[in-house]
């Protein structure tokens, strides 16, 4: 073999490195998914996004609840038997409504108990996501955050009750008609969003707490991105736990930002996963 083929090979070889780093590297998620999902008796899905810096000038690519993930979170849980828990990990900054209010209904309509696991931050639509849960688990320094409606106005997203206040505090005469159909729209998109969230946990609390918790969490009490902590949860009544399992965090280990040039999936569970069985073989 000559010095030309030598390096063809070598070039080869380097090209699929990452290939099978990857491969390895979601074999390794996957073990550590199958070793919660023993311990717990549960179906472990996990949505993670993380900041990923991809091809070969490592240009970032921000990560959100979108529709794909839907699609695959759904898929999961109608996968998952109606007698198997799901434990759904969650790392976010949020997303689009549609995706994660469709994530949100499905893990309520699922029968069996439900779990969101937050090891670090589910914002916005992480939230709502976890608003849905039976159970909520939280590392003790780990955030949740408000959920008041953003609209896109001119290439930027403005909060739907900045909207609302600029238009309250104007003569009506002085006030844009573009911005009065803005204003109607926020105000439509406040209230839905209020519904919403009072729906997911009705059932948990009184009805005149969790209409207070829903309008605390949807009015723009707080900026967007104010991060809500276990104790600022609790102390609106919203039952929180830090009972995070350390296998959690091992996992979240595994999800460490790639290099290569194909994505990583955000959402992830083992497909073949039919519920777990007892000693005598019997599903559990």
């Amino acid at each position: 073999m000559g010095g030309l083929d030598l390096l063809f090979l070598l070039i080869f070889l380097m090209s699929l490195q990452p290939v099978i780093q990857r491969k390895m590297l979601q074999n390794a998620r996957f073990s550590k998914i199958r070793e919660i999902e023993r311990k717990r008796g549960s179906r472990v899905i996990t949505l993670i996004h993380r900041q990923e810096t991809v091809g070969f000038f490592g240009v970032p690519i921000s990560r959100f609840i979108d529709i794909e993930d839907s699609e695959a979170i759904l898929r999961a849980i109608h996968m998952t038997d109606d007698n198997v828990p799901i434990d759904l990990i969650i790392h976010t900054p949020g997303g689009l409504v549609l995706a994660a209010g469709q994530i949100a209904r499905a893990l309520k309509r699922h029968k069996a108990k439900t779990t969101v696991i937050v090891p670090h931050y589910a914002m916005s639509g992480g939230t709502l996501i976890a608003l849905a849960a039976d159970e909520i688990l939280m590392n003790p320094d780990a955030v949740l955050g408000p959920v008041d409606p953003q609209l896109g106005l001119g290439g930027s997203v403005v909060p739907a009750a900045s909207v609302l206040k600029v238009v309250e505090s104007k003569p009506i005469d002085k006030v844009e008609d573009k911005t009065l159909i803005l204003a109607d729209v926020s105000e439509k998109a406040i209230r839905q969003m209020e519904d919403f969230v009072f729906n997911l946990i009705k059932d948990k609390m009184d009805e005149e707490k969790a209409r207070r918790i829903a309008k605390d969490l949807t009015s723009g009490k707080w900026t967007h991105d104010y991060p809500l902590t276990v104790e600022d949860m609790r102390s609106m009544g919203i039952n929180v736990s830090t009972d995070v399992p350390k296998e959690v965090y091992e996992l979240m280990e595994l999800y460490r930002a790639e290099t290569i040039g194909i994505r990583r999936p955000s959402v992830e569970f083992i497909p073949t996963y039919h519920g777990l069985r007892n000693g005598n073989g019997a599903k559990a």
